[in-house]
């Protein structure tokens, strides 16, 4: 269990007011930025799993942000509003507003993208952890569209009855009506998904990736975890939604990022 947290927004270069949450206080370790997955939202993807109380237990300050489309932040339909480098800019406007000087980053899926995208360009991020992707990040620069084709999650997402939606994609519908996501916010972002290729040689951090065993979309993580230089796997068991909710994801993110040496 987690106190609840403090609530903040802010205002986008492009006119977008974003919210975040946030917990604990700040201490000698920079503040730890929790980037959430496709169709969800922050206290869904971080809070409930139990990461945000496992970084508490090792005396962070932990923000997680509603990424645009999101949870309670602005949900405009506009594809241009949309795709990781924007949100990747997010992340960097945040950073500004927390007025630190360094953070230390994990996103899951979606986040994932937008957090390897956001250490290549920001050198205020000082340690990073990815979950939920693996060779599709290099691949095909982005989230793994080989496992289940964008064209079907899209579909999924438009379909009037749920019980239409492709099989295939029919999880995602699933956990957007669950969220209560605005799915048309959630199309938009699908149009103008990142498709690489992704700058991983800008990426010069202490860096964890994270996958579950069974994870269509995180399949050959070791493939990802090579392309960075230093970088550490771990794979757990469970897939792309069950994952994230072993006691022992929360446990490594929070080791990772908690630890100490002359990098990070």
């Amino acid at each position: 269990m987690t106190t609840d947290p403090r609530i903040g927004e802010f205002r986008t270069s492009d006119d977008l007011t974003l919210r975040y949450y946030s917990w604990g206080e700040v201490g000698e370790l920079p503040p730890v930025l929790l980037l959430h997955g496709f169709a969800v939202h922050a206290r869904s993807n971080w809070e409930d799993p139990g990461v945000v109380a496992a970084l508490l237990g090792h005396g962070r300050h932990v923000v997680a942000l509603d990424a645009r489309g999101h949870g309670a932040s602005d949900r405009p339909h506009d594809p241009a509003r949309y795709g990781e480098v924007r949100m990747a800019r997010d992340v960097t406007e945040l950073i500004d507003v927390l007025g630190v000087g360094e953070v230390h980053l994990a996103g899951y899926s979606m986040g994932a993208v937008v957090a390897l995208l956001a250490t290549a360009a920001d050198r205020r991020v000082t340690r990073l952890v990815t979950g939920g992707v693996g060779a599709g990040v290099v691949e095909v620069g982005g989230l793994d569209r080989r496992a289940i084709p964008t064209e079907l999650v899209t579909a999924a997402l438009n379909a009037e009855d749920p019980a239409d939606a492709p099989a295939q994609a029919a999880g995602f519908r699933l956990l957007a009506d669950a969220v209560g996501a605005d799915r048309q916010a959630l199309v938009a972002q699908l149009t103008a998904a990142f498709r690489g290729p992704m700058p991983l040689a800008d990426i010069r951090v202490p860096f964890l990736v994270l996958a579950g065993s069974e994870d269509p979309l995180a399949v050959r993580p070791e493939v990802l975890a090579d392309a960075v230089a230093g970088a550490e796997l771990s794979v757990l068991p469970g897939d792309h939604l069950t994952v994230v909710r072993d006691p022992r994801f929360a446990a490594a993110v929070a080791a990772f990022l908690s630890a100490r040496d002359k990098r990070g």
